[in-house]
């Protein structure tokens, strides 16, 4: 039985594209911070998006991940805030926050627009999804937003 070691990470070459050295992950991240309030299982999901996003320097995959990431702390929040939610889909959570107005429109469309390539990737339909950071960090970004915006409202 032979042992492989893996390589220690070397910069994807498309991170080029987007910042010049792994420094720069940092100030492209660095206004992502989870604010008081956010449930702990919220909270860690966020912190795992961030870094997600960092570390997309090294695998540009990663990047989609962190969306992909983000929006399981954005259900746990929208499970915590609507009346019943149960095992509902998110697509009925984001349906009835909208109607509620806990969301606004742009949030439902924006959460609606990330679960459909959520299930995508889920269900197999999409194998291969690479969003860049450029289009991923303010994806991210506004998750961390409706997060902190529902978490800052007092649960009706």
């Amino acid at each position: 039985m032979t042992t492989q070691r893996l390589p220690f990470p070397v910069p994807d070459e498309r991170a080029h594209l987007f910042v010049d050295s792994y420094a720069d992950m940092h100030d492209l991240v660095e206004d992502l911070v989870v604010p008081g309030g956010v449930p702990e299982a919220a909270a860690t999901v966020l912190r795992t998006a961030r870094e997600l996003l960092r570390q997309s320097y090294y695998c540009y995959e990663f990047s989609t991940v962190a969306v992909m990431h983000s929006l399981i702390a954005v259900e746990i929040v929208l499970r915590d805030r609507i009346p019943d939610a149960g095992k509902k889909p998110l697509h009925q959570l984001i349906k009835q926050g909208a109607d509620a107005g806990i969301l606004t429109a742009r949030q439902a469309e924006y959460l609606d627009y990330g679960r459909q390539i959520r299930n995508g990737m889920a269900h197999g339909q999409t194998t291969h999804a690479v969003m860049p950071p450029a289009m991923a960090v303010p994806m991210v970004t506004t998750s961390f937003a409706i997060v902190s915006e529902l978490c800052a409202t007092p649960a009706g």
